[in-house]
Parts: structure tokens; sequence; C-alpha cells
């Protein structure tokens, strides 16, 4: 009933009832801010091409939302196409709301065509930025939009105020529809098609064909300080992000406050967020300057090797045509620059102070040894297939391809209904020791199945994750459902415990969600499972997931009534 009845009312009007919800409550301090997304279809031209995209409230990107630390947000999705969707509220934290947390046949079932969910979750002890999205198949390439978190009221932020906040979600573009791209490559086992652009908040800009129109500007006073608020929603790419004369001091990253540093460029992998401070120039304007985001990229697969650009624009005081200025181009790195993007993670550091301390982990309970990359699966009798050597691609993590169930996991396991879901017999080190950055072995070969890694409350995690470079070095931004880890190593080459834990900061590290697993190297992080529930892992390369490089974690009830897992909602979707 409610679903036929909100159908019926003009888009205009559910844009005026999110507009009512958010300028409210941005007047008070721990409030409730209710939204209503509608999944509908609507066409979009892009790249001199009209397609049907599916979108929230017809928008692409999706609509923004806001919200201060503590506040309850509720976003009731209402499905009017014929896919089934989640969304996820990517780096929200969801204490003891894993119901909330969107993954297909991870914590819930999808949303199905004609069907509602209403997402329910608290924002607690985060502020910053983060993004919803899509999180089935690839309807993510479409719906995403940025998630806003102040401060508390009357706390400032630990850097100077900026005179205005600006949202900029780096994406993609393809001019085909990406469910049938990916659902190609899946059967064919070859590499699916690049998409055509990426764009900044869904504009390709000038250097593409047919794009000029189509291009984001962001128009400056001079002397002044903004705070871009930077998202890489990109399906399949890191990126290089540069504004042409101009410095970004990073402050924030994954909506945790990081010690600010300055660089002409920044490195953003698909998952991760980025808060930089832009400081004007004194005087203008004297030239229009072109800000680009183009890949990084390692691997030997294809990749879109475009460069997504926008124009950042002085006011004109003095009826100057903008066209007359110089326009200033920035230099970006190489395409495979390693150093550069190892140089610029290693300036990332936690603020460590009092009032935003690194609670890192000191003793561990857990050590894991996760190896994580690409392999290959047979080839189906009397089928062709386009992967190496005529098999399909397949990836993994220690060396289990992650087989989806038809089932939540997390309903399997809250109910006791595990039995032909899932296993919880993960393996906590590779079923097969090697050199994983020398010589690749000739069985590419990974198993398949639903296996979760199991913990007890409050277990003290620490995890390295190793990339086995089984066809070709490849950097992996992986990210944590529910949890927040700190960066607590990383290097080239084969993990070594007994050389490489020495080398760990323990005082300082970065604390995020989303992490690249270096090319040919390890990454080691380590986090407090203090928040029960099934959580997902993954890497954030679309391809990659699709292909099976994912896992999910099992965190226990802990025996405190506030460290259980809350019965799910009444209108859950059922699988």
């Amino acid at each position: 009933m409610a679903f036929s009845l909100l159908s019926s009312i003009p888009l205009a009007l559910f844009t005026f009832m999110l507009i009512v919800g958010l300028s409210k409550a941005q007047q008070i301090g721990t409030a409730t801010r209710h939204y209503k997304f509608h999944i509908r279809r609507a066409n979009v031209t892009r790249l001199c091409h009209t397609k049907s995209i599916v979108t929230v409230n017809g928008q692409y990107p999706g609509p923004k939302i806001v919200a201060r630390e503590g506040d309850r947000v509720i976003v009731e999705v209402f499905n009017h196409v014929k896919d089934n969707v989640t969304l996820h509220w990517h780096g929200v934290r969801q204490l003891r709301s894993g119901w909330a947390d969107g993954p297909a046949y991870v914590t819930q079932c999808p949303i199905q065509t004609g069907r509602s969910y209403a997402y329910n979750f608290t924002i607690a002890g985060q502020r910053g930025t983060l993004w919803w999205h899509a999180h089935i198949s690839w309807l993510r390439a479409t719906l995403y939009g940025p998630i806003i978190i102040l401060p508390k009221l009357g706390v400032p932020y630990p850097f100077a105020k900026p005179y205005k906040e600006v949202p900029m979600v780096f994406g993609e573009w393809w001019n085909a529809d990406t469910e049938a791209v990916i659902n190609q490559a899946l059967n064919t086992g070859g590499g699916p098609n690049v998409s055509d652009a990426y764009t900044i908040n869904g504009l390709p800009g000038p250097l593409y064909n047919c794009s000029s129109k189509d291009t984001f500007k962001l128009k400056v006073k001079p002397g002044k300080t903004y705070l871009l608020r930077i998202i890489n929603a990109a399906l399949n790419d890191e990126l290089f992000f540069s504004i042409a004369n101009h410095t970004l001091t990073t402050v924030d990253v994954d909506a945790v406050y990081v010690k600010p540093f300055d660089s002409d460029t920044i490195l953003i992998s698909p998952g991760q967020t980025t808060n930089v401070l832009l400081r004007t120039k004194p005087v203008g304007p004297s030239a229009t300057y072109l800000m680009a985001a183009r890949p990084y990229a390692t691997g030997q697969g294809t990749f879109d090797n475009s460069t997504t650009a926008g124009l950042l624009e002085y006011q004109n005081d003095h009826n100057k045509s903008i066209k007359k200025l110089p326009l200033f181009k920035p230099t970006l790195p190489s395409i495979n620059d390693t150093s550069f993007a190892t140089k610029f993670t290693n300036k990332l550091r936690s603020l460590a102070t009092e009032k935003f301390p690194a609670n890192v982990p000191q003793s561990i309970d857990e050590h894991l040894y996760f190896t994580v990359g690409l392999g290959s699966n047979p080839c189906p009798k009397n089928q062709t297939c386009q992967g190496p050597n005529g098999t399909k691609f397949a990836a993994s993590v220690n060396n289990v391809s992650f087989t989806m169930p038809t089932t939540a996991l997390l309903q399997a396991h809250y109910f006791g209904q595990s039995n032909g879901v899932y296993r919880p017999d993960f393996p906590v080190n590779p079923l097969h020791y090697f050199n994983y950055t020398g010589t690749p072995p000739n069985n590419t070969l990974v198993g398949k199945g639903t296996k979760l890694m199991a913990l007890r409350f409050n277990t003290s995690v620490e995890l390295v994750m190793q990339d086995t470079s089984i066809l070709g070095a490849e950097s992996h931004p992986l990210h944590l459902h529910g949890y927040n880890f700190f960066v607590v190593g990383q290097g080239f080459g084969n993990y070594d415990p007994s050389k490489d834990q020495a080398h760990f900061n323990l005082v300082d590290p970065v604390e995020r969600n989303t992490v690249g697993v270096p090319p040919g190297g390890w990454v080691a992080i380590r986090f407090r499972a203090d928040n029960p529930g099934v959580w997902f892992m993954h890497c954030h390369l679309e391809v990659h997931t699709s292909w099976g490089l994912k896992m999910a974690w099992l965190v226990l009830d802990g025996e405190l009534p506030n460290q259980k897992l809350p019965p799910p909602p009444a209108d859950l979707p059922k699988c």
C-alpha cells in the first residue's frame, strides 16, 4: 500500500521532502535524519550518448546525505526498477546495526522490484566524508552519492574553518549497459570492456569528444580556503588528482582526521575518501586552472587510460572573459608511478591527540596472513573461454574464490541456519606458500567456497595482506565493512614477520576503512572485533570482486546485552 501511494507522488515533491528534512536536521545537534530514496530509471546524456540509467530520485550522481556525529539516519529505499537493489553506507561503522550495512546476500537479501526497506543506523564517533552506493552486481556505476558528516554542534574542525565545502565525486561512465558488460565478461571468462570516461560529479569534462558542455566548474573567490570532499566512486581504477598551480592540504581520509600535509597531487583508491584544503590565490582572476584525474594502474589488464577534468575559475571582477584567460594544466604522475603512490600513502598519519586518539591494538590475539590476487578457473566443457590460457579469470583470498550464497549470511547466522549456506572455516594462512612476488607458479587455479572467518567478540586482530602477483603485480584496494582499522605497516616483496614487524607504526598509523595492497607487496592492518555480525571484506575494484576477491568475517556476540546483535527489523527483505 505504501509503495503504490508513494509511487504516484511527483519526483519534485520527493526532492522537496528531502530538502525540508535536511534543513530541519541541520539546525539541531543530535537528530534523526530521514530520507526517501526512490530507485528509478532516468535518461542521461553524456558524450553525446543518451542512455537509461538506474538512479536515486532521478539524480546522477545521487543526492547527498548530511548528518552530524551522533545522528540517527533513516533512509527509506523504494525499488521501482526491474533490478534487485541494495545500498551500502560505505565506511559507516554500523555499530550493532549490521542489518543496515547493505551488501547483497551478506547482511540482507536484495530489495526486489516493487518493495522497500528502511535502512536505520546511527553515526557514532565519526566525522568527515563517507559515501553510499549500490552493493549488488555493477549497479554502483550510477547509484552513488556523498555522505557528509559534520562535527557535533559547537565542535570545530582541527583546522581553520573553510570558507566553503564542496563534494567532488569521481566516477566512471559507460555508453553501454554496465550489467551487460559484467555479465558478458563472466560468461566468456575474459576481462570486461572498459569505461568510456571518468567523471567529476557525473561530468566527463572537456578532454573527451562531445563533452565540453559536460564539465564540472568550481568557481572560487581569491584568498579563501575551500574544503574539497573528494570521493573515488569509480568502479575499477585508483586515481591521481591535481589542480594546476595549486597545493592541496590533506586533512582527513575515510572520515578520520590526519596530520595535515601538502602535496600537488593526491592518490585516491576506489572506496576511499579524502578531504583536502584548497587555498586560493590572493589575487584573481589571472588564469583558469584545469583540475584533472587519471588512473594509477600497475596490472597488465585493460583499463581506461583517459583523463577527466574540471575547471577552477576565479570570480571575474573585471569583466574579463574567461575564454581569454590562459589555461594552466596540471602535471600528473605517470600511470604506473608506484613510487609516488608509496610516498603519498606513507605521509598519512593519524592525529593521535588526546581529543582524537589513535587506539591501535598493542597486543594481538589473532595473527592472520591472507594472500590476495588474480588466478583462474577451468573453462567449462564445450565452451571457449577468453581468460589466461583459455581459462576463466578468477580472484581469491588465501586461494578461496568466494561464492556468493543465495541466502543472506547474517540471517543464516542469526537464526542458526548456516548449514548449507556457509562454513566458518576460512583459512587463517595461505594453503600453499611460495614466492608470491617472484616467478609465478605454473598452476594458477583457485578454489571456491563460501567460507567465513569466525572471531570471538573483542578479539584484537593483526592481518597481513600479501599480493600474489600470479597474473601480474597489481594494487588491490581492500575495504572492510563494519570497521575502521589501523594501517601499521606496508612494504614490497614477500612479508617477513621476523624483519617487518619491527618497523610497524603503533603510535600514529592512519586509520581508515579501505587500503591498497601494494603491487608486488603487502600491507598490515590492526583492528578490534568489537562489532558483532557478519562483515564483508573485498577488493573495491569491482571487476576483482566479481571474480571472487572477497570474503566475510563472522564476529560473535559478546556476553553483555550491548555486545549482541539485535533482532532484524520487520521489513528486512526476504530472498
